[in-house]
């Protein structure tokens, strides 16, 4: 069978790309990758066809993804970037023929505000880092409600160093010093079932990515992240951030309802999500996998993609 599927906002996603076309051939079937982008001439291109659209911002993105799904024959859709999760999850609302595995849009909408995720692992008694008010303690860190990529992050030690921004737009924390950094790639059934969760150490990032990452044997990120998924009933893609202080605390830092850039580790070592989005989209049962390999270590690193009479006007 032939398979349409669209990435949106896949545009350096060739790795995983590559990894899904291959659990499609051995399942017996091909692929056609699309990715819905704002630019043409982007990494993705070296694997699949690049679709220029709209804006995640733009009123009529729903209905023109509508229109590329009929008419490419669309048949998974993957977002890649926090600002089109939510849209998915809206797109599968009202194409219920797609196979689009991600939560609610009520839950996306919670994830990508820091005060109300804040709020929710709170209500679920999950361990996060202590909130605090604008001086109450030191040092304090304060992170933009909204917002990706440790972009608009700001640590006060001292206050003279009190931001004179409304403080109601950020969500003010207990800034741990020398703690280590913890992703958990995670697969979730349609059916709520947990499927996959692999935890990893993260050792480098770049630009708010993870270039340099191991996996890890963790009973207690384990343990604690199907806490996290169980309770607020995520499902699909989901990656946890965590980190352990100098004391011995496991606390959540955050969750991306969507697959990390570094979910390329878990998957080499074993944890075989490639194979269970397909599995579910073409109704195929999934069996949990638990038999993943710690220690499997990946470097990123930058390729290039050569353009012929690329025009600067378009």
């Amino acid at each position: 069978m032939d398979i349409g599927v669209l990435f949106l906002g896949g545009a350096k996603r060739v790795s995983f790309a590559r990894r899904l076309m291959s659990a499609a051939g051995e399942l017996g079937h091909t692929l056609r990758i699309f990715s819905y982008e704002i630019e043409k001439d982007v990494p993705i291109s070296e694997v699949g066809e690049v679709i220029v659209g709209l804006r995640c911002g733009d009123p009529a993105i729903i209905s023109h993804l509508e229109e590329t799904v009929y008419k490419h024959d669309i048949r998974i859709v993957l977002p890649f970037i926090d600002p089109a999760v939510e849209i998915a999850s809206r797109l599968s609302e009202i194409c219920p023929g797609l196979f689009i595995p991600v939560s609610s849009p009520e839950l996306c909408r919670k994830m990508f505000d820091k005060v109300e995720a804040d709020r929710l692992f709170r209500l679920h008694e999950i361990p996060v880092p202590r909130r605090f008010m604008p001086g109450e303690h030191y040092p304090q860190i304060w992170k933009p409600r909204t917002g990706s990529a440790s972009q608009g992050i700001i640590v006060v030690k001292r206050s003279s160093e009190l931001p004179v921004e409304d403080s109601d737009k950020y969500l003010i924390q207990e800034y741990i010093v020398d703690a280590k950094e913890y992703t958990v790639d995670c697969y979730i059934g349609a059916d709520g079932k947990i499927l996959s969760v692999v935890p990893r150490l993260r050792l480098a990032t770049a630009g708010g990515e993870v270039t340099k990452t191991v996996t890890v044997s963790d009973t207690d990120l384990i343990t604690l992240s199907e806490k996290v998924l169980s309770s607020l009933e995520f499902r699909g893609a989901v990656t946890l951030q965590f980190l352990r202080d100098s004391d011995g605390r496991t606390l959540l830092m955050e969750v991306n309802p969507r697959l990390g850039g570094g979910v390329v580790a878990s998957i080499a070592a074993g944890s075989r999500v490639p194979e269970m989005i397909l599995k579910e989209a073409l109704g195929i049962p999934v069996s949990r996998v638990t038999d993943w390999k710690p220690d499997t270590f990946i470097s990123r690193y930058m390729q290039e993609v050569v353009f012929h009479n690329f025009n600067l006007n378009t």
